[in-house]
């Protein structure tokens, strides 16, 4: 398999770690191990003291594919098989594509989520996102228009990264509908799921409502935990469940036993840090509410529905890779510009989930004042 280099993974290996202001990460803030050791029922907490280093089972550890089956309606656990995220794309695209497919991806995007089917010989047409004067909208005729016989794959993520864009429920239906008048899988990344600013907005998951669709979630995004390394895909589908397997047999094999079982923690605590990292969130929006707002004659401030992530849009002329490389040259602030996502326009990255938000804030409009 001959693949692109990764470009927002590859921005981040060479700023994350050396500088002091992150202003684009993903991620909520993450949760020290004493912390959540302490969150441990007395099950859970025996079973980490006696925890022996050795091989787990392929397809994750029974009690922890039992925790993630209670967060579906209609998922059992033998449906589900627990893979690092970025492992667990390259699994099911490699178990369900093949050369010539076509495939439909909501865009931008992560990238693997379009990149490995590319690398597979499929067909990708993205599925791109507009900014309107009230935030991000996706064109559902886009879909049905393109959508056709030699379609295999339907790629969608929802709360999205970069934007934070949700579709309400008709349509995610509609989607849905769609998708399922052609027969095609549905590879639904949820991996911001659950942090919907209003939760009576947040969207059912899609293995749950429809029947070949598989749904892509973990620990990284919601509950602030991406060291784990934890996550899952979640189908109703069994037949493909096995051709997953025969895949994973060539990445990982198995998960790490210590991160299973804090994860199994991490789930029954789930309530707790999903509030935690809410809060976090909402703190911060308000905050970069009030700072589009100073700047809104140099800024286009689409405001996301869900999610820790946004992606606004510079108006005032200068260009978002200048921007970008200024605020790391002069106030050490790491922000992800549009061209890593190859999205048009000057749009960035600003990442919602970490306490360390508002000083970063700072930093960021000591450089704007200036301009």
């Amino acid at each position: 398999m001959k693949i692109n280099s990764f470009k927002l993974e590859r921005y981040f290996a060479a700023y994350e770690f050396k500088v002091r202001y992150l202003f684009s990460p993903s991620d909520c803030e993450s949760v020290a191990m004493k912390h959540l050791l302490s969150l441990a029922d007395p099950e859970m907490r025996s079973k980490w003291d006696a925890l022996a280093l050795g091989y787990t089972d392929s397809a994750g550890h029974p009690m922890l594919r039992t925790e993630v089956a209670h967060l579906y309606n209609h998922i059992n656990s033998d449906c589900i098989l627990v893979a690092a995220p970025e492992e667990a794309i390259l699994i099911a695209m490699h178990a369900l594509l093949s050369p010539g497919d076509h495939v439909i991806v909501t865009f931008p995007g992560y990238q693997s989520l379009y990149e490995i089917a590319s690398s597979l010989g499929c067909n990708v047409t993205p599925w791109t996102l507009s900014a309107s004067t009230d935030g991000w909208r996706l064109d559902l005729q886009f879909l049905a228009d393109h959508i056709t016989s030699r379609t295999r794959m339907l790629v969608i993520n929802f709360p999205h990264n970069p934007t934070g864009y949700l579709p309400s429920r008709e349509n995610f239906d509609a989607i849905m509908d769609i998708a399922r008048r052609h027969n095609v899988y549905v590879l639904s990344d949820e991996m911001y799921r659950l942090l919907e600013y209003d939760s009576e907005l947040r969207l059912p998951s899609a293995c749950d409502i429809y029947e070949h669709a598989i749904t892509l979630s973990g620990l990284s995004k919601n509950l602030g935990l991406p060291g784990l390394r934890i996550g899952w895909l979640a189908t109703r589908d069994s037949s493909i469940v096995p051709e997953f397997m025969k895949i994973k047999d060539y990445t990982t094999i198995c998960s790490s036993a210590p991160s299973e079982i804090l994860a199994i923690i991490a789930l029954r605590a789930r309530e707790f840090l999903l509030a935690r990292n809410l809060g976090i969130v909402r703190e911060n929006l308000a905050a970069v509410d009030r700072f589009f707002e100073r700047f809104a004659h140099m800024f286009r401030w689409l405001r996301p529905r869900a999610g820790s992530v946004a992606f606004p849009e510079i108006i005032s002329g200068i260009r978002v890779d200048r921007f970008c490389r200024e605020l790391l040259d002069r106030e050490g602030v790491m922000v992800v510009p549009g061209s890593i996502f190859e999205f048009a326009g000057d749009h960035f990255r600003v990442g919602l989930g970490r306490k360390s938000f508002t000083d970063v804030l700072e930093r960021v409009e000591a450089y704007v004042s200036r301009l």
